[in-house]
């Protein structure tokens, strides 16, 4: 597909095909993680991909929603904040580079013909628990994965003009 079509048709999908995800197809996509930019080229990461086949109850633990669940795949994106890379004035990096790396894993499902919807609001506790994540490392992302059921491919988006100046903050209109 298209880079620009692709932007344009991807979105957050609540409604998936119970169809299995092939192991080729999910490395793929898994591989678009690998490739990531990220701070210092840190990768202060690991995903956990979690099969939900026969997991609801747990994975509504983690986000309490039955589109959620019924994805084929889950992936939480953990930091790792210790590898981050930290810029002079103590910024982390850490939220930035998890981004970078969902959203390459997002834009890969997309031009496989998968769907994908980023859950920030979930229970991190819960997460921890079910997925074993030892307290120094950061559950950051839960990512639903399938073949999208519905075509919402509805977006409503600012303008350009509203979201860009140029040379300053108050450049434009």
């Amino acid at each position: 597909m298209n880079f620009q079509k692709l932007l344009r048709n991807r979105y957050s999908v609540r409604d998936y095909k119970p169809d299995p995800i092939d192991s080729e197809i999910l490395n793929q996509i898994l591989a678009a993680a690998q490739f990531a930019p990220t701070a210092a080229n840190r990768q202060p990461f690991k995903l956990i991909v979690i099969q939900s086949t026969g997991k609801k109850e747990e994975i509504q633990k983690m986000y309490d929603r039955d589109w959620f669940s019924s994805a084929p795949i889950v992936i939480c994106a953990c930091g790792i904040p210790d590898q981050a890379w930290v810029r002079a004035d103590g910024k982390s990096y850490l939220d930035v580079d998890i981004a970078i790396v969902m959203d390459h894993i997002s834009l890969a499902a997309a031009d496989l013909g998968l769907g994908t919807c980023w859950v920030a609001s979930f229970d991190i506790e819960a997460t921890r628990q079910l997925l074993k994540i030892p307290e120094h490392i950061e559950p950051i992302i839960l990512m639903s994965l399938g073949y999208p059921a519905d075509n919402l491919n509805e977006k409503e988006r600012k303008t350009l003009e509203q979201l860009v100046s140029y040379n300053s903050w108050e450049s434009g209109s």
